[in-house]
């Protein structure tokens, strides 16, 4: 069977760099705060998904 997509409501986030900083981004429309740490950032994304 084919991976499929997951459903429009789920949340997929990931970090985006802009210069110095970084913030984490969702399909859903949400935004985390700009990091310096990138660790930090992904960190954001991850506590999101998870709700």
């Amino acid at each position: 069977m084919p991976p499929s997509d997951p459903p429009p409501t789920a949340h997929r986030a990931t970090t985006l760099e802009k210069g110095a900083f970084s913030h984490a981004t969702c399909v859903c429309g949400w935004r985390g705060p700009a990091r310096r740490a990138r660790d930090r950032a992904r960190r954001d994304a991850a506590e999101h998904e998870q709700g």
